[in-house]
């Protein structure tokens, strides 16, 4: 079991490759789950408005690793989830600075492209899969594999969130020995979640489930998005069941910030996060 393992992180670090300075790696092998079609290389859209750089169609989903430097590692792991309303990917403004942000502060960061555009299943087999992926690959980084958390904005926030609530749900058939390693990731930051309010009179959304033992989860939002209320349902059915749970709520800021200066929001949520993470240290 031991050696087939080693000799499957292998060739999925086999199948790595350099986007720019970015180490990437594939999360599947010449199959990826319920998915038709060829594989290709993801497909950036033309939209660059408010200076974002849009995946418009993943195929090929992968992950793309940053490390932190020497001392300040801290021997943990962080899966970014952007968002982009299961449509297309903020992949710079909610995926790359958000891990370059994460690596200077110690932490290894792998930003998430999962499957898209109108793609919910195949994203949750993807951060699934990612997860178990992260968990194969800590020897080889150099981080703890009960360190593996999980992070999203807003779809990537209700993507964090089904992972973290609905880990136990098997969403693809297993297709080698990196699926014997679990889903369940050992903390969750949803920051501007959306689609978390999506059941009748806007109650928690079906397809998240925050029953059993689940991970710490932190929450972030404003008063004044019009995705707000995800974040106060998915806090209040947490403290209800008296789960592990951190959440702030400012009275502005909107939806879709980043970490990108100027917004009061994205002002203030990092550092809450970086001293909430610090209990994993």
């Amino acid at each position: 079991m031991v050696n087939r393992l080693v000799l499957l992180v292998f060739m999925m670090l086999s199948s790595s490759f350099c986007f720019g300075q970015i180490k990437s790696i594939l999360l599947w092998g010449d199959t990826v789950p319920a998915q038709t079609g060829f594989q290709q290389d993801a497909v950036i859209s033309e939209n660059h408005s408010g200076d974002v750089l849009r995946i418009a169609e993943v195929t090929r989903p992968l992950i793309e690793a940053y490390t932190p430097n020497g001392e300040a590692d801290k021997g943990i792991a962080v899966l970014v989830c952007p968002g982009g309303g299961y449509n297309i990917l903020a992949l710079d403004k909610e995926g790359r600075e958000v891990a370059q942000w994460l690596t200077d502060l110690g932490y290894h960061a792998f930003v998430l492209q999962y499957r898209v555009p109108k793609n919910r299943g195949g994203a949750f087999m993807d951060v699934q899969r990612a997860i178990r992926l992260l968990r194969s690959l800590g020897v080889q980084y150099g981080f703890a594999d009960w360190k593996v958390g999980v992070m999203g904005f807003s779809a990537g926030g209700h993507l964090s969130a089904r992972a973290a609530t609905a880990f136990h749900e098997i969403s693809y058939a297993p297709m080698d020995d990196m699926d014997q390693f679990s889903a369940r990731p050992d903390f969750a930051a949803l920051i501007y979640p959306a689609y978390l309010d999506d059941g009748p009179e806007r109650a928690l959304s079906e397809d998240i489930q925050p029953t059993g033992m689940l991970p710490p989860i932190f929450i972030f939002g404003t008063a004044d998005d019009g995705f707000g209320n995800d974040a106060i349902v998915m806090a209040q059915s947490l403290r209800d069941q008296k789960q592990k749970l951190e959440f702030h709520l400012l009275a502005s800021g909107g939806h879709g910030y980043g970490l990108r200066p100027g917004n009061p929001a994205a002002e203030a949520w990092p550092g809450l996060l970086a001293k909430w993470l610090t209990q994993f240290d």
